[in-house]
C-alpha cells in the first residue's frame, strides 16, 4: 500500500467522523466514560497492589529465644534459621533493642523494665522470600531447640494475604470487562454508520476493490475515535491523581506505606488508557464491517 492509499484512507476516516457527528460524539464519549473508568480502577489497583506489598514486605517471622539459650546456642540457632528454606535474611534484636521499640511505641512508663527488670526476649527476625511461605516458616521453626515462641501474625497475616489477592483478581476482572464494554459500545456506535454505507460498500466489492481497500478507512475511523476518546480522560485522572497523592501522601507521612508516584505512573497509566482507546477502537470497527465485506 503505498502514501498515496494510506493518505487517502486517512482522509477518509477523518469525514467520516465529522459526516457522521452527533454518532462519532456518542461514541467518543462512551469510549471516555468507558477509559475513565478503567483508568480510575486501574490506578486504584496498583496502588492497593502497591500498599499491600508494602504490609507484606514488613510482615516477618519473630523468634522468641528461649532465656537458657547461652551465646553459642543463639548462634547455633541462627545457623539453622539461615538454613531453612525460603529465609532471605535472619536479624538478631536483642532484649534492650525490644524494650527500646516497646518505649518508642507506648511510651515512657515502660522504662521502668529496663535492666534486670526487662520481661522481654531476645528475638530472630526472619524474613521470608515471599510473603506466602511465611505460615509454612513459622512452623518447621517452632520445633527447633531454644525456641521459645514463634510469631508472625497468624489469623491476621492469612487474612491479609487473603483480601490483597481477592483485591488483584477482581479488579482485573472488572477491567477485562470494562474494555469488553468499551468495544461493543464502539462495535455497535460504528455498526450503525457502516449499516448507512452498505450500498457504497457492496458498490465497492463489485467493481473489484480489496476487503482490506474497504475495511482501512474504518479502522481508522475506529482508532481516531479511541485516541479523541482517551485524551478526556487521561487529562482528568492526570489533575485527580496528583491531588489525591498530595493529600495522601500527608497521612502516610512518617510511616513504610505510599502512593505510587505521578512519575512515571502516570505517564505509564496515559500511556497505557491511549494505547486500550486506539486498539478498542479498531478492534469494534473490525467486528462491525465484517458482515458487510461478504457481497
Amino acid at each position: 500500500m503505498n502514501f498515496r492509499v494510506i493518505k487517502r484512507h486517512i482522509k477518509e476516516g477523518f469525514k467520516s467522523i465529522v459526516r457522521n457527528g452527533w454518532m462519532s460524539f456518542a461514541a467518543i464519549s462512551a469510549v471516555s466514560i468507558t477509559l475513565l473508568l478503567v483508568g480510575g480502577l486501574i490506578a486504584t489497583v496498583m496502588n492497593i497492589n502497591g500498599l499491600a506489598s508494602d504490609i507484606e514486605d514488613d510482615v516477618s517471622v519473630r523468634v522468641y529465644i528461649d532465656i537458657a539459650a547461652d551465646e553459642e546456642a543463639q548462634e547455633t540457632l541462627q545457623a539453622e534459621l539461615e538454613s531453612l528454606d525460603n529465609v532471605e535474611n535472619v536479624t538478631f534484636s536483642s532484649r534492650e533493642e525490644e524494650l527500646e521499640n516497646v518505649v518508642g511505641s507506648y511510651g515512657d512508663t515502660f522504662e521502668l523494665f529496663e535492666g534486670d527488670q526487662n520481661p522481654l526476649y531476645n528475638v530472630f527476625i526472619v524474613d521470608t522470600s515471599g510473603p506466602e511461605y511465611t505460615a509454612t516458616l513459622a512452623e518447621e521453626i517452632e520445633p527447633l531447640a531454644y525456641v521459645s515462641e514463634v510469631n508472625y501474625g497468624g489469623a491476621e497475616a492469612d487474612r491479609l494475604f487473603n483480601m490483597t489477592s481477592t483485591i488483584r483478581n477482581v479488579g482485573g476482572i472488572v477491567i477485562v470487562a470494562l474494555i469488553f464494554t468499551a468495544v461493543f459500545l464502539i462495535s455497535n456506535t460504528i455498526r450503525i454508520t457502516i449499516f448507512s454505507r452498505s450500498t457504497e460498500i457492496e458498490i465497492m466489492k463489485l467493481v473489484g476493490a480489496t476487503n482490506w481497500f474497504i475495511r482501512w478507512p474504518f479502522l481508522i475511523e475506529g482508532a481516531l475515535i479511541g485516541f479523541v476518546g482517551a485524551v478526556i480522560p487521561s487529562t482528568v485522572l492526570w489533575f485527580l491523581y496528583d491531588a489525591v497523592y498530595g493529600t495522601v501522601s500527608r497521612f502516610l507521612d512518617g510511616t513504610y506505606l505510599s502512593l505510587l508516584e505521578p512519575n512515571p505512573f502516570m505517564f505509564q497509566l496515559i500511556f497505557l488508557v491511549t494505547a486500550t482507546g486506539i486498539l478498542i477502537g479498531a478492534i469494534g470497527s473490525s467486528l462491525s464491517i465484517r458482515k458487510f465485506l461478504k457481497v
